[in-house]
């Protein structure tokens, strides 16, 4: 009798020693990286307490390299100009770029939130007062955009991602930089047409122009009116304008090939007038590459 109730026990003791390392088998391996303290674009040591599962976007460029690294389903809040993938537009709404709502933003409980410069400084220190992490991305040319891709995979716990991203980029880069040789052609962007205006230095737009092997005749800071008297002394070889939305989407190009004024410019005598998705030159994600590589098929053809 003993006997039995000993074999008894014994399978009893197995059965619950199967169980118990099921259980632990299932169970999550937790990162051993946090917390982590990253510094932001702004200069500011931000800590990250734990691997984010709940993280919010303030700029289309953050949103873009979030689903680009597989963090879709961690993402629960982007701005309105989010459209990119497609899959952005079905997330939580908390606003626009500096009119975020700081309600809905504390309502959705996010580890974290990667903003931008736009998103204000005061919308950044309230989200900070709720103890939310704030990341906040200011690139300002390729390199940095690439720079961003790294601190977010390294936030989030995807820099394997983030490095074979940020490694098919540069290859990218380098085949376009690669092209170069010769003369470099004179190259206009133009924003808007009413008034006219053009993209100058410390733009993305600049930094693309030069890495596509040209020069850009916008001699100033910045995105500001040009007159067209500037425009046909400079002389441009290629003039590339900037894609609008709705009603406006052709605009600019169709006012850039049809102003009599400009036709003495090498660009229009030679039928080098060119249009772009603003997202391709203005959006620092991994879709800036895509932009770059059409600037170096009209500035290198």
């Amino acid at each position: 009798m003993a006997n039995k109730i000993f074999l008894v026990w014994m399978a009893c003791m197995v059965l619950a020693s199967g169980c118990i390392t099921e259980i632990t088998e299932t169970e999550p391996e937790l990162s051993d990286e946090y917390p982590l303290t990253v510094t932001d674009d702004l200069g500011r040591n931000v800590t990250i307490t734990k691997e984010p599962e709940r993280i919010i976007s303030t700029a289309p460029s953050n949103t873009e390299i979030l689903f680009a690294l597989g963090l879709e389903d961690k993402v629960i809040g982007v701005t309105e100009y989010c459209n990119y993938p497609p899959e952005a537009l079905g997330k939580d709404k908390i606003g626009g770029f500096s009119t975020v709502n700081i309600e809905k933003i504390v309502a959705l409980d996010p580890d974290v939130v990667f903003a931008s410069d736009k998103t204000g400084e005061d919308n950044i220190k309230k989200l900070e007062d709720f103890g939310i992490a704030v990341v906040v991305l200011h690139p300002r040319d390729i390199g940095d955009a690439l720079k961003n891709i790294e601190v977010i995979g390294r936030v989030t716990n995807t820099e394997e991602n983030a490095s074979k991203l940020v490694a098919d980029m540069r290859e990218r880069i380098d085949v376009v930089e690669e092209k170069h040789g010769g003369a470099k052609p004179r190259i206009l962007y133009v924003v808007w047409h009413d008034p006219l205006m053009g993209a100058g230095r410390d733009t993305f737009v600049d930094s693309l122009i030069r890495k596509a092997g040209g020069v850009n005749i916008a001699d100033f800071v910045g995105y500001k009116v040009i007159s067209l008297e500037a425009v046909i002394k400079e002389n441009p070889d290629v003039i590339i304008t900037a894609m609008g939305h709705g009603d406006a989407r052709n605009q600019t190009y169709m006012y850039v090939v049809s102003e009599e004024r400009l036709a003495v410019t090498g660009a229009i005598r030679n039928g080098e007038v060119y249009e772009i998705d603003t997202d391709l030159t203005g959006r620092a994600g991994p879709r800036i590459v895509e932009g770059l590589e059409q600037f170096s098929k009209w500035i290198k053809k």
